[in-house]
Parts: structure tokens; sequence; C-alpha cells
């Protein structure tokens, strides 16, 4: 299984996508096609052209997911899942039979490519998600490539913040309160690079926080290989 999670598309300062411009042309290296997952933003088509502006930069072309048969989906050599709304993403995947050509494409080889909601999704349920439901998906479960959850966009509390509400923490928390499943939090600008049952987190050097039901949670600074941590009992 080979992914590239990315927590976010856009970078303060930067572009979409550029600030992993070089990290996904390696990551691509031999593939001149993918298929692009837009279902998180209503404006589907206008979703797709962002995200073929961006690869045709790195010289790969892009199909909408949405254009394509689940069947031709299922045979994609690349699989880009794009941010938004993770409750629509799921809703859609389930409801057209996507979510299983997706995990099909992945088991023969094809490389899944998420950001924000599109790397929420690589876990096994989308229960660790920021969004709102304004949708309701006919199940909760995702593609399951990861066996542990992802916060993407993670945030520390801002010291001296008059906020009130629950922090990143304390939901995540809440979730280990009802769920067993380790939650790796993935600070923006930052991503998990999985190859050959490998983990490695990459990009900036804040890095990500991983909760464990029990624990305290342990900090990690890219680059640093996650594999132990991530696959441990």
């Amino acid at each position: 299984m080979r992914a590239f999670l990315l927590s976010n598309s856009t970078c303060s300062g930067n572009t979409y996508l550029n600030h992993a411009k070089d990290d996904l042309a390696r990551f691509l290296d031999g593939i001149d096609e993918l298929f692009f997952v837009p279902f998180a933003l209503a404006d589907v088509d206008g979703y797709t052209a962002v995200a073929a502006r961006f690869f045709a930069g790195i010289g790969i072309s892009v199909t909408g997911a949405h254009r394509v048969s689940t069947g031709l989906l299922s045979q994609a050599p690349a699989i880009f899942t794009g941010g938004g709304n993770t409750f629509r993403l799921v809703k859609a995947l389930h409801e057209t039979g996507r979510m299983e050509a997706i995990q099909q494409a992945v088991a023969d080889g094809a490389s899944y490519l998420g950001a924000s909601a599109g790397t929420n999704i690589a876990a096994p349920t989308l229960s660790t998600t920021n969004d709102m439901p304004i949708v309701e998906p006919p199940s909760f479960s995702t593609l399951g490539l990861v066996p542990f959850q992802i916060n993407p966009h993670y945030l520390d509390p801002v010291p001296g913040d008059t906020h009130m509400g629950e922090t990143r923490e304390e939901r995540i928390v809440q979730y280990l309160e009802e769920n067993e499943t380790p939650v790796l939090g993935l600070r923006e600008g930052t991503w998990l690079r999985c190859e050959d049952g490998r983990y490695f987190l990459e990009g900036m050097e804040r890095g990500a926080r991983l909760f464990r039901r029990g624990a305290e949670p342990a900090e990690f600074s890219a680059p640093a290989e996650l594999t132990s941590v991530l696959t441990r009992g």
C-alpha cells in the first residue's frame, strides 16, 4: 500500500499543494495520470480543474472520478482525494460505490493521495474529522488504508486564548473514551508517507501528535519514521 496523506492542501502564503510539490513529484515518479475525487466540495468540476492545474505542473494529467465508472476508477494508477467536508465526501463515496472502487484500486497497487478530508478517510472511520455533519452518510466506515485514525489540521491550544470551547486535544480524548483506535494528529504543513508497511512523517518540523487511550500524547517532529509506534498493538 502506497499513500501520501497531507494534513492540508494549502499552507499560509503558498499556493495549492505547492508546499509539498517536490515530494509529491517524487512519490508519483513514473505515473502520468491520476483520478481526482472531488466530492468533498459542491463544485466538483471546478475543484477538479484546480487539482488538474497543479498536477499539470509535474507532468500528470487529471481526470475527475465523478466522470468515470467505478470499474475504471478501480483500475486507476493513482487516486487523489481532495479536502472539504468529510461527511459530504463519505456520503457520495458510499452511495456511488466509489468507496469500494478506491479500496480495490489501492489493493491492486494504485498510489493513494489525500489532503484534509481525503486524508481522514484513509483511516478506518471518519470519526476524527473536524467537520460539521452537513449530510448523513449511510456509514461512518471509510477506506481503512491505515490501522489508526487521523485528525488533519491538528491545532494546539493557543496560550491565553479565552475561547471556552473544547480544544482539539479534548475532542480526541473524548473519542478515545469511546474507542480504542489510536489517533494521529497531523499539524498543518505535514504529511504521512506510507510505503511497504512503513510510515514516514514529513513536511514541517512541528510534525504530529499521537494519542492513545489511557496514555499521555506522544510528540513527533518531522522528519521521522513512525512505523513502530503506529503499528504497535
